[in-house]
Parts: C-alpha cells; sequence; structure tokens
C-alpha cells in the first residue's frame, strides 16, 4: 500500500529537525512494506474512528488511517510524555 501526506503532515515534517524527518521517512517506507513491522509499534487507537498511531522515534508519532489501498498520515507530532 502507499501512503499518502495530509496538508498538516506536510507543515510538521518541514518544521521537523532533520534527524526526525530522516526517521519520519524511514518509519513511512517500513509502513508501507509492513505495517506490522516492530519498530512502527502501531496500534488502533480509535476503533470508532479507525486512526492508529505509529512510532517515528522515541520522542515523536504519526497519526493514521487506512483508506481503500492507502495509508493517509494525517498527522506528526511529538509524542506527549
Amino acid at each position: 500500500m502507499k501512503a499518502v501526506l495530509s496538508d498538516r503532515a506536510l507543515l510538521a515534517i518541514a518544521d521537523a529537525p532533520v534527524p526526525v524527518r530522516r526517521a519520519f521517512y524511514k518509519q513511512l517506507a517500513l509502513l508501507e512494506f509492513d505495517m506490522r513491522h516492530p519498530s512502527l509499534q502501531a496500534k488502533k487507537y480509535d476503533k470508532s474512528t479507525g486512526v492508529w498511531p505509529a512510532r517515528v522515534n522515541k520522542g515523536w508519532r504519526f497519526y493514521f488511517t487506512i483508506e481503500g489501498d492507502a495509508y493517509r498520515i494525517h498527522k506528526v507530532t511529538p509524542h506527549p510524555k
């Protein structure tokens, strides 16, 4: 499946530090290959809306939904601690 980034996600990635940006695109490739990859730690966050969070790195997460044959990336954000 392919990943499609929302405008909000694109802006967040553009503003993110370079190491986070690199890690995000690495994790995005893993998502497209196999969403069950252990480093993603993807799990369904909200069953009613179908939102899934996945790990960028220790401090950042991205949130996506599965729409047809695509992963729609809605937001990329620092992980609340």
